[in-house]
């Protein structure tokens, strides 16, 4: 007996066709299969019954040709999802993020711009540079050359505090190694970036913190029984809106999303992409990476293409297509 947690998560596509191959052989050899994924496609695509569970509970187990992506996403949200990707209210406005010619971190010669109330997709394949150009941009890696404008102003970025402080969050891929401090309680993970602000004589204020989280809380819907618990034994897409709060509470109005909706589920999914779309009406800038190609083609505005550490391609919605935004990450177009 086989039991396969996301297997699917750190792969390419092409690393995801050959571990199919590998089930499929361990299959006919009579090795029972466990395959645990949030992809849906994965589950039509591989399994023979699906299991769905919905906090914490056992619903329903179907026979995989027996049932349908609808049937299934009822049986995990517990409702009817109407629609993927919420529809845009307001259109963006002046520039809030340059970058130019910015290299460092194995990116090169990268230049593009994000505006106020828009979402840039950032696309490109495994290795492509994307994560690493964010890093550059939020200061966890050097810069080697260029320069970051910053409501039109350039400004130095040399470390994540130089970030925040010029309102820029990052909410990272690996949100547990690098987003969160699992074994603290929710409203601490929320005021850290704040906590000098909500600060007096070195002591802080606790009524202040309390009130911000608990704003936070209300505000993105995080479902806990109290703001003390371990953000551990949050679920994956409350652990997501715990990070997003981090840099709301530290009033970043620029945004990196590095794949925002990794390990959450399909329900989690339609609610952070209703928050996205919220923060953007609201005149967020917001930089969303994504090995998802539905996701990047339902959410951006436009979509930056990398390939090989270089900038590929801009790519602007009445142009979108999967074929060719996957030709210029590939280099092919």
């Amino acid at each position: 007996i086989l039991i396969m947690d996301e297997p699917s998560a750190p792969l390419s596509v092409a690393e995801v066709e050959h571990m199919f191959e590998i089930i499929k052989r361990l299959k006919q050899r009579g090795v029972t299969v466990i395959y645990i994924s949030h992809r849906l496609e994965e589950v039509f695509r591989i399994s023979d019954r699906v299991s769905v569970m919905r906090d914490g509970r056992y619903i329903a187990t179907r026979v995989t040709a027996e049932t349908n992506r609808k049937e299934l996403i009822r049986l995990m949200v517990g409702r009817d999802l109407t629609e993927s990707y919420p529809r845009r209210a307001t259109a963006p406005s002046e520039v809030a993020l340059e970058v130019r010619h910015l290299s460092g971190n194995g990116v090169r010669d990268i230049s593009f711009s994000v505006r106020k109330g828009e979402i840039l997709g950032l696309s490109g394949l495994v290795g492509a540079g994307r994560t690493e150009l964010a890093q550059v941009i939020y200061g966890a890696a050097a810069a080697e050359g260029g320069e970051i404008r910053v409501h039109g102003k350039p400004v130095k970025i040399k470390s994540p505090a130089d970030a925040i402080r010029q309102g820029i969050g990052l909410l990272p891929e690996d949100r547990k190694e690098h987003g969160l401090f699992l074994e603290m309680g929710v409203k601490w993970n929320i005021s850290f970036p704040i906590v000098r602000r909500i600060s007096r004589r070195g002591l802080v204020d606790t009524r202040t913190e309390g009130e911000i989280a608990e704003k936070y809380r209300e505000r993105l819907n995080i479902r806990t029984p109290t703001l003390e618990q371990r953000v551990k034994n949050l679920s994956g897409g409350n652990q997501q809106k715990v990070v997003l709060a981090k840099s709301l509470a530290a009033e970043s109005d620029i945004l990196i999303f590095d794949e925002p909706t990794k390990g959450i589920d399909v329900g989690a999914k339609q609610e952070f992409y209703r928050l996205m779309c919220e923060l953007a009406d609201n005149g967020i800038a917001i930089i969303m990476i994504s090995s998802d190609m539905q996701e990047l083609l339902g959410m951006s505005d436009r979509i930056v293409v990398l390939c090989e550490g270089e900038l590929a391609g801009q790519v602007g919605r009445e142009q979108f297509s999967q074929d060719y935004i996957l030709d210029l990450a590939s280099g092919t177009h």
